[in-house]
């Protein structure tokens, strides 16, 4: 179909130009380009819209008015006209102006616009009747209802909030974890433990075979107390059984070591740092160059990371009569203004940060004395403290009424001095561990109530007794250090975040074969001997070769058989007598006879007497002939 206003293809040139033919060497430019007027395109194209939404309008019109027609026939709906009266005059003019609508849909519709008219599914719908009465719920409200408190539910119970569908274990190695770390973004963790190493675990680098990707010993021959990161993450303190806290960075590499005090000084606030084995330390919520520590010296010190020479600030807690105690834990309230200690004594005091003289909260009998009070923490609100008791108690106290507790539990057995337990990150409950001797039972991660101390929950984790434990608050996942070397990772699918879910989807890497890297010889045709490399022999003829030469074998000298050569004494011993005997009094070489020895120096004897007197020399000659005689009958017999 032809556009409007296009005209039709041009002719051809009837005729060629003569002067063109000259000139270019062709006749013309064949057909002439098509015009277009737009104008009458886009009056087309308006006239055609009009005309299309005419036709919808009158199809529209059509099905309400077979609608209305429905309705009408429906009984019990009836006409307006029958529901309702109105003056004759009234109607007529309405009929006239419906009449008349139909005629022309262009005029306007005067009076008020007509009810609105629906189906019997919409009638059904509207309520009919008086209100409802308040109490009234409908089925579908209920439904509605039901999932809104199962919600609400969810959100109250915090039973439902602990992550423990899941869990994987990091072996760390066959002796106690007793120190768990973890750095506040929760992409690494850091394991310790009585065989002194130190494990690294990334999340996101490990795959599922679970391997640490860096193992140390920081402190040598030490075991290690306790492992933490800073509030950047940046650093970790390492406290170990010796008298000297470290900081490394997050790779594992030293920042920074504590200075070692004086021993011999008797006041502890006059040295420089602390004299006896580390028990505890933590980091500073706020400063970040801030660390505590506390030691069997006695005393309770904080340092700064950029001063390694001095420590920061000395505590010194005392029992009621004055004496010295020894701190067994140590921590920061969650704004860092107070300093917690538990002591030996079964003592809790707090120290003003910026006043270390008097205490500001204590309570002499906190834990029964002689019993090491393994953790101190401080709930996030900062209202609560709890401690975990080397009597196998776990106690809150409130700040604001220091001198009772305000929940205990006992039965909880504990063997080991770093026993811990933590707040959940909602607040609401109280978690720690429990200890077993082997082969009895299996150790139990507790969680309490906050509020009524009631046991709401508990983990069997491994037959082994549970020393650490580590809710983190942003990956929701728990931490678990048990006594036979293992690290457990408790967490949910969906209620966790990153952590162990980013090691467990990744496969494990196929381990590669160790390539055999040999040794390429270049030979040169004319090079001399003397250049030339030794080519290497195969493991077996090295050995025989090796086993030959006597100095490479170490072969032990063989024992002397006989008399002694080259210098070396014979079996009878190394000293002078032995050698006498040996060589001159029991010399044995001359096997000639003895008759021949002896009548050899008669004729010397009988014409030089020197040894026996003329007198006797008639006798001695007798005599030696008798002798000679016997000895010949004696040699005869045998």
């Amino acid at each position: 179909m032809e556009q409007p206003g296009a005209e039709s293809d041009a002719d051809p040139v009837g005729g060629a130009d003569p002067q063109l033919a000259a000139t270019m060497g062709f006749s013309g430019f064949g057909k002439k380009a098509r015009t277009f007027d737009f104008n009458a395109m886009f009056e087309q194209t308006r006239r055609t819209a009009v005309e299309r939404s005419r036709k919808i309008l009158e199809e529209r019109e059509k099905a309400a008015a077979e609608k209305e027609k429905e309705l009408d026939n429906q009984p019990g709906v009836g006409n307006l006209s029958a529901t309702a009266p109105c003056p004759v005059g009234r109607t007529s003019s309405r009929d006239s102006s419906s009449s008349e609508s139909e005629d022309s849909s262009d005029e306007e519709l005067i009076g008020p616009p007509p009810p609105a008219q629906g189906t019997l599914e919409d009638s059904d719908d509207e309520l009919i009747g008086p209100p409802l009465p308040p109490g009234y719920k409908d089925s579908d409200d209920e439904d509605e209802g039901d999932d809104n408190d199962n919600i609400q539910e969810e959100d109250e119970d915090p039973v439902r909030k602990i992550p423990d569908s899941h869990e994987i274990t990091l072996h760390h190695g066959t002796k106690t974890v007793s120190a768990l770390g973890l750095d506040p973004s929760g992409a690494r963790l850091i394991t310790g433990g009585y065989d002194y190493d130190v494990r690294f675990w990334d999340f996101a680098g490990m795959d599922a075979s679970l391997q640490a990707f860096r193992s140390l010993q920081p402190c040598e021959c030490h075991q290690i107390k306790s492992l933490q990161y800073s509030s950047t993450g940046d650093v970790i303190l390492v406290v170990a059984g010796n008298a000297q806290a470290k900081v490394l960075d997050r790779d594992g590499f030293p920042v920074m070591e504590c200075v070692k005090g004086d021993q011999y000084i008797v006041d502890m606030a006059n040295t420089k740092g602390h004299t006896a084995m580390l028990n505890s330390g933590c980091w500073h919520p706020k400063i970040k160059e801030e660390f505590l520590t506390c030691s069997n010296d006695g005393t309770v010190r904080t340092w700064d990371v950029t001063n390694d020479k001095k420590h920061k600030g000395v505590f010194k807690p005392r029992s009621a009569q004055g004496k010295r105690v020894i701190p067994t834990s140590c921590t920061y309230s969650r704004d860092g203004k107070l300093i917690a200690a538990g002591s030996q004594d079964g003592s809790i005091q707090i120290w003003d940060r910026n006043m270390n003289v008097h205490t500001k909260f204590h309570c002499r009998h906190a834990h029964a004395p002689g019993s090491d009070t393994s953790c101190l923490t401080f709930s996030y609100d900062g209202t609560i403290l709890a401690s975990r008791g080397g009597d196998d108690t776990l106690k809150t106290w409130d700040m604001r009424k220091f001198k009772t507790p305000l929940n205990s539990v006992a039965g909880l057995p504990s063997f080991f001095p770093m026993t811990d337990c933590c707040f959940s990150p909602d607040d609401k409950l109280l978690v720690t561990g429990t200890s077993v001797k082997k082969g009895h039972g299996n150790g139990k991660l507790l969680f309490f109530e906050r509020e009524t101390f009631k046991k709401v929950y508990e983990i069997d984790v491994t037959d082994a007794s549970v020393v650490r434990c580590l809710w983190h608050p942003k990956l929701n996942q728990i931490m678990v250090g048990t006594g036979n070397g293992l690290a457990k990772v408790y967490y949910d699918p969906f209620k966790s975040q990153r952590g162990a879910k980013l090691c467990v989807v990744k496969t494990k890497r196929k381990e590669r074969q160790a390539e055999t890297l040999t040794q390429d010889y270049i030979i040169t045709p004319h090079a001399l001997p003397m250049f030339r490399e030794p080519r290497q022999r195969s493991t077996r003829k090295q050995l025989e070769k090796d086993r030959l030469d006597p100095m490479k074998s170490h072969k032990p000298e063989p024992p002397v058989a006989g008399p002694g050569r080259g210098g070396r004494v014979g079996t009878h011993g190394g000293t002078l007598s032995s050698y006498i005997v040996k060589n001159i009094a029991l010399d044995k070489t001359d096997d000639s006879n003895p008759r021949e020895a002896i009548l050899r120096h008669a004729k010397e004897a009988e014409e030089n007497p020197y040894w026996v007197a003329p007198a006797y020399s008639k006798r001695a000659s007798c005599s030696l002939n008798n002798r000679t005689v016997l000895k010949e009958a004696r040699w005869h017999r045998a």
